[in-house]
């Protein structure tokens, strides 16, 4: 059976939550500021939130599981089956299609909108890493089935 722990979750949730707080303190006290310090607090804000959430996600879900096993073992069951995962990763692949899209479209339109260079870069480079990832695994695969 599966263990599940709590501990590092938790860890990585509190350190997660104290990025974003330290992103929301910046936004508040750093008014006059030029360059990367301008787009650092919302950086720590975007990252600090999403580490939070993935890992809090995880220590609720480790604490449900931890006092209930029946839940628990049929949770494991339904994750190994092959169905359920030939659903997952269909559901994956036609998201990851529809990302494709809707990045380049934001992109487009940030650019019509005249939107600054720094945002139109980071969206820009954002998306070739997503294509440069999708091909690499997309080799690694063919070169391995």
């Amino acid at each position: 059976m599966k263990q599940y722990k709590v501990d590092r979750y938790f860890f990585l949730s509190v350190v997660g939550f104290a990025i974003f707080a330290a992103g929301l303190v910046m936004i508040k006290l750093l008014h006059e500021v030029d360059g990367i310090l301008r787009t650092l607090p919302y950086l720590c804000v975007g990252v600090g939130l999403s580490i939070f959430s993935g890992n809090f996600g995880t220590v609720i879900n480790n604490i449900i599981m931890m006092k209930n096993p029946q839940a628990a073992k049929q949770m494991e069951i339904q994750q190994k089956d092959e169905r359920n995962q030939s659903i997952s990763n269909k559901a994956k692949a036609r998201a990851y299609d529809l990302m494709i899209i809707v990045y380049f479209a934001i992109l487009l339109a940030f650019s019509l909108m005249h939107v600054d260079m720094y945002v139109l870069l980071t969206l820009a480079a954002a998306y070739l890493f997503s294509l440069i990832t999708n091909s690499y695994y997309r080799v690694k695969y063919h070169k391995k089935m």
